[in-house]
């Protein structure tokens, strides 16, 4: 398979000494480190939409890039953006995608017309699918991007685009289960406001939710059994979203009770975006047991959207690799490339150094995540620190077993206190030593 990308071969690993710039220099998928393979600890997908079809428009300009992948006829093209798509993802070696339904057939005039589209390349990605062995990663609706939803979707202040929203989710899972995916994403896109003046804040939020139950319940009466995801973002294209960050969306479907079936899809662009670390979003999702699945990009600091490069920042992958062994490693999830090339990189060989930065990005950070946790040093500093808490009145306090009175009189007769340093130099000198080298 060498039709749409014929100047690319099939990327292997080189090792670090490699001056090819088409071959990785740290992923070597069969590297076992922690006790699996970098293949099975990574997990990498392609990003449908990005990759086969985003044509590098802004709202400045229209694309600079062909993606009609030589075809005219819209069906035509979805169905040569399909066997591009797993050209890439040959030549990649990736073995998992992400899509929207939009993505992968476009919309006709009406709804049967659009679900039938949708039958015929799903048809065409199951038996790619089968002859390499590639599967889907998670599926997700499109429920942002047609003047329908512009007041939202399951948000909406109407009836009629809230059920055609529970239709269109309908068919994305029927499509996910069919297609083997592990996983359902719901990203807000337009779930949000631009102005409480006319927004029913309860109303949105309960609705929301409800549309959330109901594509649960529908999925599980067909056979999915894989996990449902949240996406958070704060803004844009909404001023407000009501999946702002992980703290947020926790809030949520605990309150909803949905916890027990939805976990965290946390993308580094929308933490920063939230003003959090990449770290503090994974963090907090892992230790509320929710950390689920991980789109790997990042953003430009010095702008305020969303720009999806790939991620080449190996402190924040080493970071993210680190939550993700904390947690135990990925079950369902993985590290789905929710990037792009720059509007300026216009060649097809682009899209390519793009993902080899990318993944080996990744590869290096989960070496240096298993260097750190195997050092035990920060670890052991952790469990210093906060040692008071293991045993005698902390022990108590945990255990619920003391009174504010009982506090009191303990602190009186112990006269002032003191705590330690929290020697955040120490530790920034000990984590740059266990990076650099």
């Amino acid at each position: 398979m060498n039709a749409f990308y014929p100047s690319v071969g099939k990327i292997r690993f080189e090792g670090s000494q490699s001056d090819n710039p088409l071959a990785f220099r740290h992923y070597d998928p069969d590297a076992a480190i922690a006790g699996r393979t970098m293949r099975e600890h990574l997990r990498f997908a392609m990003s449908y939409w990005h990759t086969m079809v985003a044509e590098g428009t802004d709202m400045f300009g229209v694309g600079t890039v062909d993606k009609h992948y030589g075809a005219t006829d819209p069906m035509a093209q979805a169905r040569n953006k399909a066997l591009a798509a797993f050209e890439l993802m040959n030549k990649l070696d990736f073995d998992f995608y992400c899509f929207h339904d939009r993505d992968i057939a476009p919309e006709a005039d009406n709804l049967t017309e659009t679900n039938r589209r949708l039958d015929q390349i799903a048809d065409l990605l199951a038996d790619l699918q089968k002859d390499s062995g590639k599967q889907v990663l998670w599926g997700t609706a499109n429920l942002f991007s047609h003047p329908r939803y512009r007041h939202g979707a399951g948000t909406a202040c109407t009836a009629d685009v809230f059920a055609f929203a529970a239709a269109q989710i309908k068919k994305a899972l029927e499509l996910t289960v069919r297609l083997g995916g592990a996983g359902y994403v719901f990203w807000g896109g337009r779930e949000g406001y631009e102005t409480l003046l006319n927004t029913d804040m309860r109303l949105e939020l309960d609705n929301l939710a409800r549309l959330m139950r109901l594509a649960v319940d529908y999925a599980r009466s067909i056979g999915f059994t894989g996990d449902f995801y949240v996406e958070p973002k704060p803004k844009e294209p909404t001023k407000h979203q009501y999946d702002f960050d992980a703290a947020t969306v926790i809030g949520f479907l605990r309150q909803y009770g949905l916890d027990q079936d939805f976990k965290l899809n946390v993308e580094a662009n929308h933490a920063t975006l939230a003003g959090h670390s990449f770290q503090h979003e994974l963090r907090l999702a892992r230790i509320n047991g929710m950390l689920g699945s991980v789109d790997a990009n990042q953003g430009d600091l010095l702008l305020g959207w969303d720009t999806d490069q790939f991620p080449t920042n190996i402190y924040d992958a080493a970071w993210c690799m680190y939550e993700v062994l904390k947690a135990g490693g990925f079950t369902n999830g993985g590290l789905n490339f929710d990037a792009k090339a720059r509007r300026a990189s216009s060649s097809l060989e682009d899209i390519f150094y793009g993902y080899i930065a990318g993944m080996d990005t990744f590869a290096l950070g989960l070496k240096l995540a298993d260097r750190i946790i195997r050092d035990g040093r920060l670890d052991q500093f952790l469990a210093d620190r906060y040692a008071s808490w293991n045993d005698g009145l902390g022990a108590r306090i945990r255990a619920g077993q003391v009174s504010l009175a009982e506090l009191e009189r303990f602190a009186l007769a112990k006269g002032e206190v003191e705590t330690g340093s929290g020697r955040q130099e120490y530790l920034e000198t000990l984590i740059n030593n266990l990076i650099i080298g």
